[in-house]
């Protein structure tokens, strides 16, 4: 592939695009080309699509990378898609088919995320989930700067409950056939440590990168980390 792809960065729960400028400023000193799209967190399957029609504009090869929940998003867009070329799961679940991200994040004991969230009742049916503002710093962002993260608490992102509980759709997973690459912080409360290293060694990833201390907003907290790695997975595809 002679074409430099471009890497398209999916925010997961709780976060939103803007999560992703540490890393995209490091990618861009790089000469990499970046998207940070903005994920509607309404829907697995409809979340999946809107990052194919992002994909589909782009015209040109494309690394994806998730954050947390973003992880289910992007291996579901890459499904069956050509333009994709590797896939980055940075703190991210990575699903196997029927895997929900509730059932991904409860698989392994050490989460704490479920004492933290709170409910909103929608208009349109179901509930959206946000994380209490007092206990977003310590349950997200512990690694990062208190300033920063009471700012990421109050322009978090909800996400619904149908979103966290839809599974991948049936059939083999695209990260059995396309190269992954892997980061998470090993003091992570959101998704416990344990089981991220299960999903990256289950995917065979090429690399499985843990980061002593960190905590669940690694593209905040470590974006030199979460930039080496995906630089890792521009040069093998290019």
């Amino acid at each position: 592939m002679s074409e430099k792809p471009v890497v398209v960065l999916v925010h997961g729960a709780f976060a939103e695009s803007a999560s992703w400028n540490g890393v995209a400023a490091k990618l861009a000193e790089a000469g990499v080309t970046t998207l940070a799209v903005a994920n509607p967190l309404r829907s697995l399957s409809g979340d999946a699509a809107y990052v194919r029609d992002v994909v589909a504009s782009l015209g040109r090869p494309v690394i994806l990378v998730g954050h947390s929940y973003g992880g289910q998003v992007i291996t579901a867009a890459a499904a069956g898609d050509e333009a994709v070329k590797a896939l980055v799961y940075v703190a991210a679940f990575t699903p196997d088919a029927g895997e929900s991200a509730l059932e991904l994040s409860g698989k392994f004991e050490g989460s704490t995320l479920g004492g933290a969230v709170v409910p909103r009742t929608l208009t349109g049916g179901g509930v959206e989930l946000s994380i209490e503002t007092a206990k977003f710093p310590q349950q997200f962002a512990a690694d990062v700067d208190p300033a920063t993260a009471a700012l990421m608490a109050v322009t978090q992102r909800p996400v619904t409950e149908a979103a966290l509980t839809e599974g991948l759709a049936e059939g083999e997973p695209v990260w059995r056939t396309l190269p992954g690459f892997f980061i998470w912080g090993e003091a992570d409360r959101n998704i416990p440590a344990e089981a991220m290293r299960w999903m990256a060694k289950r995917a065979e990833g090429r690399v499985q990168r843990e980061i002593p201390g960190a905590g669940h907003a690694l593209p905040v907290s470590q974006p030199d980390a979460v930039a080496e790695t995906i630089l890792e997975a521009v040069a093998a595809v290019s």
